[in-house]
């Protein structure tokens, strides 16, 4: 009988340490869980600024500003502007074009 009584006790004095480890690590499991939601929220956070940024510096005030400030541009006039024409060829030029290929032929 005291054997069986002291094989009771070492299983309840098992178990009770099981269920204490099991405890403390489903406790740090829960901790890390916040943690990581905690983190989430935070990246979150940090991406929605970041794209209120992104969105305040692409403005068209602010471009414009920096183009003329750092890029020195200027809005155009017709008196900076020059026009580039085009003038089709006539038909001596186009002749003398065509020459030198039908002297390279063999027939």
């Amino acid at each position: 009988m005291t054997r069986l009584n002291l094989v009771l006790l070492l299983a309840v004095l098992a178990s009770a340490l099981y269920l204490v480890n099991v405890q403390y690590a489903s406790r740090r499991l829960y901790t890390e869980i916040d943690r990581a939601k905690l983190d989430a929220r935070r990246i979150d956070t940090e991406r929605e600024q970041l794209q209120i940024e992104k969105r305040a510096q692409a403005t068209p005030l602010r471009v414009d500003k920096l183009a003329r400030e750092q890029l020195h541009m200027r809005v155009t006039t017709p008196a900076i502007t020059h026009y580039v024409t085009y003038a089709a060829p006539t038909a001596e030029a186009a002749q003398s074009a065509r020459r030198p290929q039908a002297q390279g032929r063999v027939q």
